[in-house]
């Protein structure tokens, strides 16, 4: 194994919860409801970047910051 860029966690209400795992470059996290499917990935090449979909037509990429910027309600989504 590499070396380590960044660790990930997970939880539930079950009380389910893998912890550490380990990633060098990347990392997704993706939850099924139904047929649909929510994805979240997480890039830390030179800058984190971050990419969320929901569904094929439903996506956004874009940096950390502008992640932050988005929910601050500063910038507008595509």
């Amino acid at each position: 194994m590499g070396e380590i860029g960044m660790t990930g966690e997970m939880r539930t209400d079950f009380e389910c919860e893998a912890t550490g795992m380990p990633a060098k470059r990347w990392g997704e996290a993706v939850f099924k409801i139904g047929d649909e499917e929510i994805v979240m990935e997480i890039s830390i090449e030179d800058k984190v970047i971050v990419a969320l979909m929901a569904g094929e037509d439903a996506v956004w990429k874009g940096s950390l910051e502008g992640l932050k910027m988005l929910l601050r309600g500063e910038i507008k989504g595509r």
